[in-house]
């Protein structure tokens, strides 16, 4: 099969072999596949991965265990721990020392036409949810794991920096869930994408430094960090949702001497992201830029790439 690997810093359309499940596996036909930044930066080095890309989806189940779930249309979580030990029974294989993560780590993704996954990992799509929403959910569920972590109440002020994918997704998301949201960003057009939804939208260099008790940092860049920082007030929380593969820099004086916490933020929870889309609290749809056919994967991985570009769909 076709499929989009990282090869020499470039994205790349190869043959792959098709995907056998394993013991306890479902193969997912993908329908949608939705590029993040996250994919940039493996392009770029950010890990390692050598195999398929590729981890925002929606598909419909071709094989499984339980033959009821064939031909079901299926949202996939991408993380795939070892099950046995304590930091899974704890704290999920979203932090297993083994785990694999779909299209990121030791695990093929799904910018192919195929993906196989463990049956845990498969989460139904409602009805309600068409297919250009449900390929949102795996970076929705990021977005809400900002508000899991914070336990933020109705009408908590949160600023977000950035105005990309993932930072749009992060505005819409608490703000759905009540809080008072300032969305920073450099792009007129996509900030009236957050303000349409009632989210508070500022150009970058008109939002007061010093300000918000809580800011999340969706830049993607390295560069963000410190521009996130300049908004937290003292004794404020900074939420880190950056993954980059050039070194970050960060103001240790800052953060020791204004008591500030730092908080990583990865994976969020796939039922509350699919509800969230279900009752029509959070709509992403507006987001999607430009649809690519499989054959076409390295150019749109370069119109991702584009500055300001949003969100690019594969369809194999």
């Amino acid at each position: 099969m076709r499929a989009v690997v990282a090869i020499d810093g470039q994205a790349t359309v190869v043959d792959r072999p098709a995907p056998v499940p394993g013991p306890g596996d479902a193969l997912v036909s993908v329908v949608a596949a939705g590029i993040c930044a996250t994919d940039l930066e493996i392009v770029a080095g950010y890990t390692d991965h050598a195999g398929i890309l590729g981890h925002e989806m929606v598909g419909r189940v071709a094989s499984h265990p339980d033959a009821a779930w064939v031909g079901r249309r299926v949202a996939v979580s991408i993380n795939v721990g070892c099950g046995a030990c304590e930091v899974c029974s704890s704290a999920g294989p979203e932090h297993c020392r083994a785990r694999t993560v779909i299209g990121i780590r030791g695990r093929d993704g799904c910018f192919a036409p195929h993906v196989a996954a463990p049956v845990g990992n498969l989460h139904p799509v409602p009805d309600g949810v068409d297919d250009d929403a449900a390929v949102f959910t795996e970076p929705l569920a990021a977005a809400l794991r900002v508000a899991e972590q914070l336990s933020l109440s109705t009408g908590d002020e949160v600023a977000v920096v950035g105005d990309g994918k993932l930072g749009l997704l992060i505005a819409m998301a608490l703000e759905a869930e009540g809080a008072d949201v300032h969305l920073i960003g450099r792009h007129a057009h996509k900030l009236a994408i957050a303000a349409a939804t009632g989210v508070h939208t500022h150009l970058e260099g008109t939002a007061a430094d010093r300000r918000f008790a809580v800011v999340v940092d969706a830049t993607g860049s390295a560069e963000g960090l410190s521009a996130a920082l300049a908004r937290v007030r003292p004794r404020g929380t900074l939420v880190l949702k950056s993954t980059v593969a050039t070194p970050v820099p960060l103001s240790i004086p800052r953060v020791v001497v204004d008591e500030i916490r730092i908080v990583g933020s990865r994976c969020g929870p796939f039922p509350r992201a699919l509800s969230a889309l279900a009752d029509g609290r959070v709509d992403p749809r507006p987001l999607i830029e430009a649809r690519y056919g499989l054959d076409e994967g390295d150019v749109a991985i370069a119109h991702a790439a584009r500055r300001g570009a949003l969100k690019i769909l594969l369809t194999p």
